[in-house]
């Protein structure tokens, strides 16, 4: 069974049909999934949906898109708690699309590290345009932090950086894309005991349905060409990458 061990289920996109989007992940071999905080609305929300739905989990966290408007991280502290919450995050650094509030971004970030390591939880971190940025706040907590690379967009040689921080690497839809060849060579070189699947739903669909809302059940079509690139079998794929997400986030 496959873990997509990221998706943003809890956004408004979904909730007319969650009931049909989980029946179709099931389906195609998804068999627990990870909804993801991104500021208050969406962590509410991501916890409620867990409670409601055994193979939903949840993670908190603040967004850097979300910090000139929510900065104050200790919020997501009631939540740390929750049987049912896994991780802390989204958090990270994103100077693709907003770079004037580098200072506030990384204060935010910070903090979700400290409670990362107070709670002894994993980080689940969005990087964009950020990859050195973030590696180098977590380098003096090597051994103290782990967690995961979400949506890794960098190449090979910051895939082993973060990977020797003890972080693991997240593949999504991109790695079916034709011209992506870097991702390619990630999956390539990197050993599987160190990567993640996620979908990042609604958000970049895998071949053969690019441009369309992404769901849960196309993890599938991640772990097959995963499966292609490393000439492996699609099963001990899903396997393995599943055994990892329940050895990081302890399920």
């Amino acid at each position: 069974m496959i873990i997509d061990t990221h998706t943003h289920v809890n956004m408004e996109e979904f909730d007319c049909d969650l009931e049909d989007i989980l029946g179709r992940a099931q389906k195609k071999d998804v068999s627990t999934i990870f909804v993801i905080g991104m500021h208050g609305p969406s962590n509410r929300k991501a916890v409620d949906l867990a409670e409601r739905y055994d193979m939903l989990y949840a993670t908190v966290g603040i967004h850097p898109g979300y910090v000139d408007e929510e900065h104050d991280v200790d919020t997501i502290i009631p939540y740390l708690k929750h049987p049912k919450v896994i991780a802390i995050g989204e958090c990270g650094l994103d100077f693709y699309w907003k770079d004037d509030n580098k200072e506030l971004q990384k204060n935010v970030f910070q903090r979700h590290i400290e409670l990362a390591i107070a709670y002894d939880m994993p980080l689940v971190i969005h990087t964009r345009s950020s990859f050195q940025e973030a590696y180098d706040m977590l380098l003096p907590y090597k051994g103290k932090v782990k967690g995961v690379f979400h949506c890794f967009s960098s190449d090979v040689v910051d895939a082993k950086k973060a990977i020797d921080l003890g972080f693991m690497v997240g593949i999504d839809g991109p790695i079916t894309f034709k011209n992506n060849t870097e991702l390619k060579e990630i999956v390539e070189k990197i050993d599987l005991s160190h990567l993640l699947v996620e979908t990042d739903s609604p958000y970049l669909a895998p071949v053969p349905y690019r441009g369309k809302r992404n769901e849960p059940s196309n993890t599938y079509y991640v772990v097959e060409k995963i499966a292609e690139i490393k000439k492996m079998d699609h099963h001990d794929v899903a396997r393995i990458t599943s055994e990892n997400a329940k050895r990081l986030f302890q399920l």
